[in-house]
C-alpha cells in the first residue's frame, strides 16, 4: 500500500504522530563537542556579552568600560551593583552598564552584609580606626593585618589604620567601598575594595545618596 493510500485509512492523530516521528528523524545529530577545541567567543569583540562571555571573566582583573554611557553618567542618573558571587562591581546607569570591574569582599567571618544602600559619606583621604598595621618603639612592623580591639601595641609602639581612600561609606558600622589590594576571592574586613583607577571613576560618577546594591 502507498504511503498516501496509508494516510487516508489512518485517524488523524495517528498520521500527526507519523509525520512527526518522519520529521524527527530527518533532523541532524546534535554536535559532538571536540576535546582540545579552541573556544570561539560567539559575541562582537569589545562588546558587554563579549566580554562576561570570555573564560576568564569574572575573575578577570580587567575593566569593561562602555564609552558612550560612562561619559553621560553622572552623580544625578548613577547607581552602583556589587554582585559578590561574581566579585566584579557594576557602575549603572539606568539599566545600562557604564563600566564591569574586579572588586573584593569581605572574607569569612567579615562578610560584606547584602541589602540596599545609600552612600552615606565622601572621603578622599580616611585611614581605618580598626584594622591596620602596628608598630613597635622602633618604627618596626610587627603585625600586618591588625585588629586594634584585639591586638595589643607594644609600649612606645604605635598603631596606624589602613588607608582607604575614596572612601565612600555604605553603613554606619564602617562598611564602604573604597581603594584598596583586590584579590579575586573575599579578603576584606566586610569593606569592598576596589582598584584604584575603577574607584577614582566610581567616586567622581556617584554622590551623597547614591543607591548601592549589595546582591
Amino acid at each position: 500500500m502507498k504511503f498516501s493510500r496509508l494516510v487516508h485509512h489512518l485517524s488523524l492523530p495517528l498520521v500527526v504522530l507519523l509525520l512527526a516521528n518522519c520529521a524527527a528523524k530527518k533532523q541532524p545529530p546534535a554536535p559532538v563537542p571536540v576535546p582540545g577545541a579552541v573556544y570561539v567567543n560567539p559575541y562582537p569583540v569589545g562588546t558587554y556579552p563579549y566580554f562576561t562571555a570570555d573564560p576568564a571573566y569574572p575573575k578577570t582583573y580587567k575593566v569593561w568600560k562602555n564609552a558612550p554611557v560612562l561619559a553621560r553618567t553622572n552623580p544625578t542618573n548613577s547607581h552602583i551593583r556589587i554582585d559578590l558571587a561574581k566579585q566584579r562591581g557594576l557602575l549603572m546607569n539606568g539599566k545600562d552598564v557604564a563600566m564591569d570591574y574586579p572588586i573584593c569582599s569581605g572574607r569569612e567571618g567579615h562578610e560584606t552584609p547584602p541589602g540596599e544602600y545609600t552612600i552615606l559619606e565622601m572621603l578622599v583621604d580616611k585611614k581605618s580606626n580598626l584594622y591596620g598595621r602596628i608598630y613597635d618603639a622602633d618604627d618596626k612592623c610587627v603585625n600586618t593585618d591588625a585588629d586594634i580591639t584585639k591586638d595589643t601595641v607594644p609600649e612606645g609602639g604605635r598603631f596606624e589604620g589602613a588607608p582607604m581612600h575614596n572612601w565612600m561609606r555604605l553603613t554606619n558600622d564602617g562598611v564602604g567601598h573604597h581603594i584598596a589590594p583586590v584579590r579575586r576571592y573575599p579578603a576584606s574586613h566586610s569593606c569592598i575594595r576596589g582598584q584604584a583607577g575603577p574607584i577614582l571613576i566610581v567616586y567622581d560618577k556617584v554622590k551623597l545618596g547614591t543607591k548601592v546594591s549589595v546582591e
